[in-house]
């Protein structure tokens, strides 16, 4: 499991995340190997990832910080029908968001 993000890099995310369009949509599909491997890839060339719940919309809450555990990524944020997910880039030349 990851450290907790401090809470002023939690709202500088939050913030961040604000302009972001959702790059992935959890459908009837589900949460499968493939989607969690899309997800896996889209936080490596991203590294801030907004993820909307086109399905299971009432599971949000408990799937959210699933998709986190198995990206080793961060949930940053739940609200409406989104989630947001951070992983900081391990090559510090290819970082996009500064925490």
């Amino acid at each position: 499991m990851n450290e907790p993000l401090p809470n002023p890099a939690i709202r500088k995310l939050k913030g961040l995340a604000q302009k972001l369009d959702p790059v992935l949509a959890l459908g009837k599909a589900g949460v499968t190997d493939a989607f969690v491997k899309s997800l896996d890839e889209a936080l490596g060339i991203h590294e801030l990832v907004k993820m909307k719940f086109a399905a299971f919309k009432d599971e949000r809450k408990t799937l959210a910080p699933q998709l986190a555990e198995k990206t080793n990524s961060h949930l940053v944020w739940v609200v409406g029908h989104v989630a947001v997910f951070y992983r900081q880039q391990p090559d510090a030349g290819k970082r996009k968001v500064a925490v």
